[in-house]
């Protein structure tokens, strides 16, 4: 049985920084592709990054040069460095893989596997 767990969310302040992580367990990730969603209250669920192949990486213009998508593969875990955090940027954050294939997914109907969520929330 597949499961993504993410911890790592919270409360902070505009400005400040928030390392997320996810753990996967019952199968391996290495190259396949892995992503970051989040959702808003009232709003869909939106790519926020994703990594594949080893060293690819996308992502959402409104994160682009503040958010940082890694892996650790020996860890089966994959991290999302987010910095200078604003308070649109409040969303439960959720961890998705696919089972199959690399590259760019944007959207949640590719993913196969998700995590619970963790709630970041930014007070401005």
């Amino acid at each position: 049985q597949v499961q993504l767990v993410e911890s790592g969310g919270g409360l902070v302040q505009a400005g400040d920084s928030l390392r997320l992580s996810c753990a996967a367990s019952g199968r391996t990730f290495n190259r396949g592709t892995m992503g970051w969603f989040r959702q808003a209250p009232g709003k869909e669920r939106e790519l926020v990054a994703t990594s594949w192949s080893g060293d690819r990486s996308y992502y959402a213009d409104s994160v682009k040069g503040r958010f940082t998508i890694s892996r650790d593969n020996a860890k089966n875990t994959v991290y999302l460095q987010m910095n200078s955090l604003k308070p649109e940027d409040t969303a439960v954050y959720y961890c998705a893989a696919r089972s199959i294939g690399q590259g760019i997914f944007t959207s949640t109907s590719y993913y196969d596997y998700w995590g619970q969520g963790t709630q970041v929330t930014v007070s401005s």
